[in-house]
């Protein structure tokens, strides 16, 4: 029997498609937001926020080229773990994806409140000390709901509408690197020693990585590796297209940033300092200050191209995420259903913007939405180091396209990484995630219990070692040292020490508490892989 002709997509529209949702909202404001936590050492913070997300990654790549199918990275804790564990790292995944249609319409919302023109004065009521007003939140309501219709009437309205400012996306913050080093660039804020270059101390580079957004800017490498069922060549491109846009991700954004430092009047910077440094739209308010006019209005239109390009795409992935967790059914059936005329989850959509309206009324703020995607997501990820080496254990015979040696050591590496960027999330925005994680358990003990009747002591038995993990990252955020949000009964840097070790056992416990055999629909996945 003949194969359907199933469109296929190439390495670089892979990377487009990845590139589109990378270069979102982190761009118009990370930059600002980390110089004001960390001075010239902000540049530090991007490549730290790199480093970890792309050793996450490569745990991550090596599952996809073993498992090539859609929506991947909410089955790949299952198959090793059981379905408990797959259903907490698939519902931490789908909040992350949930919150960011809301922090792009804050995003878009946050440039429009400071237009410079006459005319546009009522806009200016949106914003009040960096936190969205009702009158704003209202508009911001607006903004979701159209992201969601663009989704809810056509997957090609959809797809025609990204693929349209795809290139504008990626152009832009290229050109203002370009302009405004060319404009003035002043090398002396970088300061001449270490002190000048690290004015707030080592502390605040970790802290910028949650806090300003930069670990949110790095997270959608997932696009490729959720459309391995698509790609042509999953074994190589699904590796290529990973690494390739994270290098140009990683690259445009450590460019903003050292442009942002330089572009700064060294005047403005005696007078307040960088934490003092203000802007409520950071790149079109310089370009203001140097009468880059032309520039000004490229900005501020992609202040709504970025966001709604950005918003668009996810809320297409979120309510695919929620509608894929039904298949286990441990979520009511209808979330799952398709529209039969367009092949379109709209029940999923709607629920999604529903939760979506409700943490925007909650983080009214750019930045605490950021740092609430950045720790859901990292909680997601922290299965992806643990299963890559438990399927090792369980599964050597399985077909791995990409199995570095180096794995070995890059998994608990990369588990501890996680672990400490979560830490750097802040309380209380790390057991304020937490909490809206965990409340997926009695929704899944629920459908297990009425519908399942399957073991769930055994399924227990191979997540507790998260739910635990939970509980401590919990009570170290809240007793940590002040500069993130804790306490101080445990102070900087002893409190990093307690995360690495602590870490470390809780990887080691993760890997022992695997099933002894993989998931049998695993091995189907795993048997399309070409050798």
């Amino acid at each position: 029997m003949e194969k359907p002709n199933i469109h296929k997509i190439g390495l670089f529209s892979a990377i487009m498609l990845a590139l589109n949702s990378l270069i979102g909202s982190g761009w118009l404001f990370g930059s600002g937001s980390a110089a004001k936590i960390a001075g010239p050492a902000a540049i530090i913070s991007w490549i730290l926020g790199a480093v970890i997300i792309i050793s996450i990654a490569i745990t991550y790549i090596e599952l996809g080229s073993m498992f090539p199918e859609s929506g991947g990275m909410s089955r790949y804790a299952q198959y090793s773990h059981g379905p408990l564990l797959g259903f907490i790292a698939a519902w931490a995944n789908w909040i992350s994806l949930v919150t960011l249609v809301p922090m792009e319409a804050v995003a878009a919302v946050q440039y429009m409140s400071s237009w410079p023109w006459s005319w546009a004065n009522w806009t200016h009521r949106y914003m009040n000390n960096g936190e969205i007003t009702t009158k704003g939140l209202l508009v911001v309501f607006l903004f979701m709901v159209i992201f969601t219709l663009i989704n809810y009437w056509s997957v090609k309205i959809m797809t025609h509408f990204t693929n349209l400012i795809s290139i504008f996306k990626i152009a832009l913050p290229t050109l203002t690197v370009i302009v405004l080093v060319l404009s003035g660039f002043h090398s002396q804020n970088f300061g001449s020693n270490i002190h000048e270059f690290m004015p707030y101390g080592t502390r605040s580079i970790f802290e910028a990585t949650s806090v300003s957004g930069i670990i949110m800017s790095y997270d959608a490498f997932q696009t490729v590796i959720n459309m391995g069922g698509e790609l042509k060549n999953p074994r190589k491109n699904i590796v290529r297209g990973v690494i390739i846009s994270m290098l140009i991700t990683t690259a445009i954004y450590v460019l903003l940033q050292v442009t942002f430092i330089g572009a700064i009047e060294p005047s403005t910077l005696q007078k307040v300092g960088w934490h003092g440094i203000n802007f409520t739209s950071p790149f079109a308010d310089i370009a203001i200050i140097l009468g880059i006019n032309w520039l000004v209005i490229l900005l501020y239109m992609d202040a709504f191209v970025s966001p709604f390009g950005t918003g668009v795409a996810f809320v297409a992935t979120a309510s695919r995420a929620l509608a894929a967790m039904t298949h286990t059914k441990h979520l009511p059936s209808w979330l799952g259903s398709l529209n039969r005329k367009y092949m379109i989850p709209r029940f999923a959509m709607i629920a999604d913007l529903i939760l979506a309206v409700i943490l925007v009324s909650v983080f009214r703020n750019w930045n605490l939405l950021a740092t609430v995607i950045a720790a859901a997501t990292l909680i997601a990820y922290l299965t992806g180091p643990v299963t890559t080496i438990a399927l090792r254990k369980i599964a050597p015979n399985l077909k791995r396209p990409f199995g570095p040696k180096y794995m070995v050591w890059l998994a608990p590496t990369a588990f501890v990484l996680t672990s400490l960027a979560i830490y750097w999330s802040m309380w209380p925005t790390t057991i304020q995630v937490i909490f809206v994680i965990t409340l997926g358990l009695p929704v899944y003990i629920y459908y297990e219990i009425r519908y399942q009747h399957s073991n769930l002591k055994d399924q227990l038995k191979h997540a507790w070692w998260l739910i635990v993990y939970m509980i401590f990252i919990s009570v170290m955020s809240y007793v940590g040292s002040t500069g993130f949000g804790g306490r101080d009964f445990i102070k900087y840097p002893l409190d990093f020490v307690v995360i690495i070790v602590a870490s470390l056992l809780f990887y080691w416990w993760g890997v022992k508490s695997s099933r002894t055999e993989i998931d049998s629909y695993a091995k189907k996945v795993n048997e399309r892989v070409n050798d």
